[in-house]
């Protein structure tokens, strides 16, 4: 899949809108915790300014639902972008409205405009056309570099760009890396190739794990999504979650690896607890017997030990989704053991965005990482063979 490249763009002195991903986590006290969203699209920002470019940014931030919240405003995103460009931000007090025109209209070359949070407009989930028309009338051309919101059909994602002509709009390197990315990982890994895919439900998964089966070596199943299998199979889950329509999908997936020869692993034991809370009671007990009215939270140690020797000898990992409930310390331990041994492994190791992504840079080991998607959602998407709605629209057209 080749994209409309922004190095064969006449950007030079024109003003350029660019769609990122600013979506980032904050604290209770409105801090960014985690700015990987916001340093990966720099480079894309800088070569625009580079080109001597007036820089249009847009991005939304959580879900006010097309409500002004003062809490999702982009204020600490400003000045964070400030920080790492060393130059002057702007930001504007609206999406489309006198201030944003004010600004757009005052903006000179190599300076910096970043519109309020696109979702304070309700058109923006809507892929409202009017709203598209007036975003893409700030600019002469348009970089889409926000893969994590690449599988929504917003208008700032997907409406924006039929305004533009194929010299007029392209990916950005953060967009364009994500892609060929998972293009090279989906269609010529280095072999054995093993997929950990974790998380709370197979609902959410179902359709990349399908997408996954013949293409990978092995697949290992941990979180809640494993009680599913593991049910599935006759097993006593207790009061795990379990989704009990996709029981039989379960049995689907399973089956089909073993007709493919794909290696296909659930835990075999778990840290069970009477109660989803910190203060709970917890013990360890096998995966096919867990007490009625327990549910099982976390892998167990056992699990960890045969997991490490399933991946001993991979050389490609995909991961996506924690092995329990990693937010509370008390069982995070099979995640962060699992994160620890795929960091040092020497494999090439891909982290599939979301949950896994702020478990790895929780503890520390996002560096060690070969990639870290910074899409979740969008990453799933195309691991289930989908082609983005933000994404087809700068795919190059062939001859």
């Amino acid at each position: 899949m080749e994209l409309l490249n922004i190095k064969n763009l006449d950007m030079s002195g024109k003003k350029v809108f660019i769609r990122c991903d600013f979506n980032v986590p904050m604290d209770e006290f409105g801090n960014i915790s985690d700015d990987r969203r916001i340093r990966s699209a720099i480079s894309t920002i800088n070569y625009c300014l580079d080109q001597d470019c007036a820089v249009v940014l847009a991005s939304h931030l959580g879900r006010p639902k097309g409500e002004v919240v003062e809490k999702y405003s982009l204020v600490p995103v400003a000045r964070r972008i400030q920080h790492l460009l060393k130059r002057d931000v702007v930001l504007s007090t609206d999406v489309v409205g006198e201030d944003a025109q004010a600004k757009v209209n005052a903006l000179k070359s190599s300076e910096v405009l970043l519109l309020e949070n696109l979702r304070f407009e309700a058109g923006e989930t809507e892929n409202d056309k009017e709203l598209s028309e007036r975003l893409a009338s700030m600019a002469d051309f348009y970089i889409n570099d926000a893969f994590g919101v690449s599988h929504r059909a917003h208008s700032s994602v997907e409406g924006i760009t039929h305004h533009f002509d194929e010299n007029h709009k392209a990916a950005g390197f953060l967009l364009q890396k994500e892609i060929d990315f998972f293009g090279k990982l989906i269609k010529s890994p280095v072999r054995p190739f093993a997929a950990i895919v974790g998380g709370s439900k197979v609902s959410g998964k179902l359709e990349a794990l399908i997408n996954l089966l013949p293409r990978v070596d092995k697949i290992l199943i941990g979180g809640g999504m494993a009680f599913t299998f593991l049910k599935q199979m006759g097993y006593d889950i207790g009061a795990s979650l379990v989704e009990d329509d996709l029981l039989e999908d379960a049995q689907h997936i399973m089956d089909e690896a073993k007709k493919l020869g794909v290696k296909f692993y659930l835990p075999v034991d778990v840290v069970a607890a009477e109660k989803f809370a910190e203060d709970s009671v917890s013990k360890l007990t096998p995966a096919q017997e867990i007490p009625e009215g327990w549910m099982g939270l976390d892998i167990g140690p056992a699990t960890v030990r045969l997991y490490r020797e399933v991946l001993a000898d991979v050389q490609t990992v995909l991961w996506n989704g924690p092995m329990g409930v990693y937010e509370m310390d008390k069982f995070a331990r099979g995640s962060n053991k699992i994160a620890h041994f795929v960091a040092d492994s020497y494999a090439t190791t891909v982290v599939g965005g979301g949950d896994t992504a702020d478990l790895v840079q929780r503890i520390g080991v996002d560096e060690e990482m070969s990639f870290i998607s910074t899409g979740g959602g969008a990453s799933l998407e195309l691991l289930e063979g989908k082609i983005l709605p933000g994404v087809a629209p700068l795919i190059v057209k062939e001859a």
